[in-house]
């Protein structure tokens, strides 16, 4: 089971956040209206309580007809202030929701596009229930911030501002009491607000683990029936969750708290103030419509320091949400394609030629073990070369090394005379096709699952491919032909089935050099034997590669190497190499003697 690496310890602040600007800028257009709309609905609110100040000293002071008419003409004045409020208030929801969802699916694509350019070495350390953690869970709290909560902020901060400038209008002397006060209590929500990004971190974090948790077992259910350990594994998942909503719950705790702190200090600074402005009123020194002006913009502003604290909560969560898609952004491949590629030869009709020179190769998670040492093999266009050897004898990696997934730490690979260094990527991995070891079958039909070799190809060159593959009869069979849907990871069809679609998808892609990692092990005798008839006439105009343990699938290579502990310690054919009495004839001896 894989394990989540340590993470860097990073600048923990709402500094953060400027990461998002460049998915921000595009759509300054939208961000333009949006303000425009946001200035406009602040503008209306701030202009109520001023509208009651005139209607409470004009309109009721002034009695009789002349009164009446007042109370109606600011009645009408609040009623179409009422309107302009929720018209703007309307389009800024709008716009701002519009973002929301729009920044959300870019950075969506943007942090998938760039996990899935990642080299192997990335998933030897990065859980992929992780990954997806983060591509969903983390993007909707910057969506719930780009969509809602900076369209909040900035209101709040709109009528922060407008709140406390009408203040000082109203009553200079008790707004200068209020600020006072107001900044008394800003240290500790600030405190406060620290704790819970912190908080908030561990608490995606929890989430993240128990998601990668969940991916694997999914991912391995018959193993884990097999086994039966159905309550051993919902027990550990239960212990996951458990951690998580105990996190989660300090997280709840520290925000509440914030939460009540802000209001208690806040409105406890307000009604002080107001006290003495009550006090003001009875002496003589305000009048009732000016009291009534600064109690609403007193609310105004109380209202707005609170849903800022509120909103600060959403930013700090956003902001370790941030943090966390910036580090899976910020992760770079080793391996990479070089600014100037250069180009492959035309193709020949015998195939590509490969040469291996000196290749040392250590896998960055075991850097103290080489699981290649010093290997030289030069390839001719057209042959057929077996690798043998017993596990871990560094096959695979061979593999891995020839499709660029890793760069060898000494040495060169070269295609056709061409460091594949110097190569484009993509320019080198169609050049190539494998079979692997372990056949991935995509949620998809039969006709789309081999087609995946490649996309352009026409229904008829894929149906010649799968009867390349020996694939054609079964797929027939299937209740609807071509576009039966195989089911996720291929759960419908047999070992030896999706062991042929993935040569009949390799068929397909027509590559100049092909590599088979055990490409009829899980085949039957009788699929066996159709298939290696199927291979070998595929092999025809291309250079092919061979691993497998079983040796009767390669007694007909032209060559065949011996593996052991990253080096060829032998060479040749099946008879040369069983004549030698080494390494070979004892792998042979095994299989066809019965170990005699």
């Amino acid at each position: 089971m894989t394990t989540t690496p340590p993470r860097e310890p990073q600048k923990r602040s709402l500094a953060l956040l400027a990461g998002l600007l460049p998915y921000l800028a595009p759509y300054k257009r939208q961000f333009v209206l949006a303000g425009i709309a946001l200035l406009v609905a602040a503008g209306a609110t701030l202009a109520i309580p001023y509208a009651f100040r005139q209607m409470i000293d004009l309109g009721f002071s002034a009695g009789g007809i002349k009164g009446s008419a007042h109370i109606d003409l600011y009645f009408l004045a609040l009623f179409g202030v009422a309107c302009v409020l929720g018209v703007a208030t309307a389009a800024r929801f709008y716009m701002v929701s519009w973002l929301g969802e729009r920044v959300t699916a870019d950075l969506r694509s943007a942090v998938y596009s760039h996990v899935v350019t990642q080299s192997p070495q990335f998933f030897e350390t990065t859980q992929t229930g992780e990954v997806l953690s983060r591509i969903t869970t983390d993007t909707t709290l910057i969506q719930a911030l780009v969509g809602t909560s900076i369209s909040m902020a900035l209101r709040n901060a709109l009528l922060f501002a407008g709140g406390l400038i009408m203040l000082f209008v109203s009553s200079a002397k008790l707004s200068a009491i209020i600020i006072v006060m107001l900044a008394l209590v800003v240290l500790p929500i600030v405190w406060f607000g620290r704790r819970v990004r912190k908080l908030s971190r561990a608490s995606q974090d929890r989430v993240a683990d128990a998601s990668a948790m969940a991916g694997e077992i999914l991912n391995a259910m018959p193993t884990v029936q097999a086994f039966t350990h159905e309550n051993i594994e919902a027990g550990r998942f239960g212990v996951s969750i458990e951690s998580a909503f105990g996190t989660a719950m300090q997280r709840i705790r520290a925000r509440s708290l914030l939460t009540m702190m802000a209001i208690l200090l806040v409105f406890g600074a307000i009604v002080f103030v107001l006290w003495l402005g009550a006090h003001a009123v009875v002496q003589g020194r305000m009048s009732g419509g000016e009291l009534g002006q600064f109690i609403l913009y007193a609310a105004l502003v109380a209202g707005s320091i609170g849903a800022l604290a509120e909103v600060m909560g959403d930013a700090q969560r956003a902001a370790g949400a941030t943090e966390r898609l910036l580090e899976l952004l910020s992760a770079k491949s080793p391996v990479q394609s070089v600014l100037l590629p250069e180009q492959l030869p035309p193709r020949t009709e015998q195939g590509a030629a490969l040469s291996l020179e000196k290749i040392t190769f250590r896998y960055p998670s075991r850097p103290e073990t080489a699981a290649l040492s010093g290997l030289s093999l030069d390839i001719r266009p057209g042959e057929t070369v077996a690798v043998v050897g017993p596990s871990g004898a560094g096959k695979t990696t061979l593999f891995q090394l020839m499709l660029r997934f890793y760069d060898p730490q000494q040495g060169s690979i070269r295609l056709d005379g061409v460091d594949i260094k110097f190569l484009d990527l993509h320019t080198l991995r169609n050049a190539i096709g494998i079979v692997p070891q372990d056949t991935v079958i995509f949620s998809a039909n039969a006709m789309e699952n081999i087609r995946y070799g490649r996309v352009g190809a026409t229904d008829a060159e894929v149906i010649a491919a799968a009867k390349m593959a020996a694939a054609h009869e079964f797929i027939e069979r299937l209740p609807e032909g071509y576009q039966s849907f195989l089911g996720e990871r291929g759960v419908r069809l047999s070992g030896g089935q999706r062991q042929r679609i993935a040569i009949a998808r390799a068929l397909l892609k027509n590559p100049p050099l092909l590599l088979l990692d055990e490409a009829t092990s899980a085949l039957d005798a009788e699929s066996e034997r159709a298939v290696q008839g199927a291979l070998e006439a595929a092999m025809v105009g291309r250079t092919t590669l061979v691993i497998a343990h079983r040796l009767a699938t390669v007694q007909r290579a032209d060559r065949i190497i011996v593996l052991e502990h990253g080096h060829i310690v032998e060479t040749g054919t099946h008879a040369s190499l069983v004549a030698q009495r080494g390494l070979y004839a004892s792998l042979a001896a095994l299989q066809f003697n019965g170990g005699e």
